[in-house]
Protein backbone atom coordinates (compact mmCIF):
# COMPACT_ATOMS: atom_id res chain seq x y z
CA UNK A 1 0.00 0.00 0.00
CA UNK A 2 1.65 3.57 -1.06
CA UNK A 3 1.09 6.13 1.59
CA UNK A 4 1.94 9.84 0.63
CA UNK A 5 2.20 10.87 3.92
CA UNK A 6 5.18 8.71 5.25
CA UNK A 7 8.55 10.54 5.62
CA UNK A 8 11.49 9.42 2.84
CA UNK A 9 9.00 8.83 0.30
CA UNK A 10 9.01 10.51 -3.47
CA UNK A 11 6.48 13.50 -3.62
CA UNK A 12 3.84 12.79 -6.80
CA UNK A 13 1.89 15.70 -7.93
CA UNK A 14 1.44 18.75 -9.76
CA UNK A 15 4.13 21.81 -9.50
CA UNK A 16 2.77 24.75 -10.34
CA UNK A 17 4.22 27.98 -11.43
CA UNK A 18 3.02 31.66 -11.66
CA UNK A 19 4.59 33.95 -13.84
CA UNK A 20 3.85 37.66 -14.00
CA UNK A 21 4.46 39.80 -16.98
CA UNK A 22 3.88 43.35 -17.82
CA UNK A 23 0.75 44.22 -20.46
CA UNK A 24 1.32 45.43 -23.09
CA UNK A 25 5.36 45.17 -23.48
CA UNK A 26 5.31 41.64 -21.85
CA UNK A 27 8.21 42.14 -20.42
CA UNK A 28 9.44 39.21 -17.22
CA UNK A 29 8.44 40.73 -13.99
CA UNK A 30 8.11 38.07 -11.40
CA UNK A 31 8.00 33.98 -10.92
CA UNK A 32 6.79 32.05 -8.29
CA UNK A 33 6.60 28.28 -8.09
CA UNK A 34 5.72 25.28 -5.89
CA UNK A 35 8.28 23.66 -3.53
CA UNK A 36 10.99 21.43 -5.98
CA UNK A 37 9.19 22.30 -9.22
CA UNK A 38 11.69 22.53 -12.34
CA UNK A 39 12.97 25.33 -12.85
CA UNK A 40 14.36 26.90 -16.05
CA UNK A 41 16.02 30.17 -16.06
CA UNK A 42 14.09 33.50 -16.97
CA UNK A 43 14.28 36.09 -19.25
CA UNK A 44 13.57 39.56 -19.81
CA UNK A 45 11.22 38.39 -22.57
CA UNK A 46 7.95 36.97 -21.19
CA UNK A 47 7.63 34.84 -24.51
CA UNK A 48 10.66 33.83 -24.00
CA UNK A 49 10.47 32.66 -20.15
CA UNK A 50 6.99 30.79 -21.09
CA UNK A 51 8.98 29.09 -24.40
CA UNK A 52 10.94 27.54 -21.91
CA UNK A 53 8.64 26.42 -19.10
CA UNK A 54 6.57 25.07 -21.68
CA UNK A 55 9.46 23.17 -23.67
CA UNK A 56 10.22 21.48 -20.52
CA UNK A 57 6.88 20.21 -20.20
CA UNK A 58 4.80 22.37 -18.73
CA UNK A 59 1.00 23.03 -19.57
CA UNK A 60 -0.85 26.97 -19.89
CA UNK A 61 -3.60 26.46 -17.31
CA UNK A 62 -4.50 30.29 -17.78
CA UNK A 63 -3.43 33.42 -18.62
CA UNK A 64 -5.70 36.12 -16.45
CA UNK A 65 -5.38 40.19 -16.81
CA UNK A 66 -4.50 42.01 -13.26
CA UNK A 67 -3.66 45.84 -13.11
CA UNK A 68 -1.44 46.15 -15.99
CA UNK A 69 -0.14 42.53 -15.77
CA UNK A 70 -0.88 39.32 -17.09
CA UNK A 71 -0.26 36.39 -14.80
CA UNK A 72 0.48 33.31 -16.51
CA UNK A 73 -0.32 29.73 -14.45
CA UNK A 74 1.54 27.02 -15.63
CA UNK A 75 1.05 23.30 -14.25
CA UNK A 76 3.69 20.05 -14.27
CA UNK A 77 2.52 16.49 -13.67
Amino acid sequence: MFCRNVIGTAWLGTHVVVIRCSYPQLDFIYLSSSDHAPLEPVSKSCTETLSRFLSIGYKLIGAYPMNGEVIFVLTYV
